[in-house]
């Protein structure tokens, strides 16, 4: 697993990216970066503004309750 601290700026903003997508799963960003779910939530936390990751965490919830393979 990578500590989120020893990423380069490029990275987190693809791993950013990524996550925001509709079309990219956790396992996704897990196998091309080796940084898990809680780990991911916790950059998004550190990166978005607090009404932005609000609204992405309840996107993902909403989305994952209705697809079993979301996010």
């Amino acid at each position: 697993m990578t500590n989120t601290n020893d990423l380069k700026a490029e990275h987190v903003s693809d791993i950013v990216q990524m996550a925001l997508s509709d079309h990219v799963s956790f396992a996704d960003i897990e196998r091309e970066y080796g940084i898990a779910e809680k780990h991911v939530k916790a950059l998004m936390r550190d990166t978005l503004k607090p009404g932005s990751y609000k609204a992405w965490r309840k996107r993902v919830r909403d989305f994952s309750d209705r697809r079993a393979h979301y996010k």
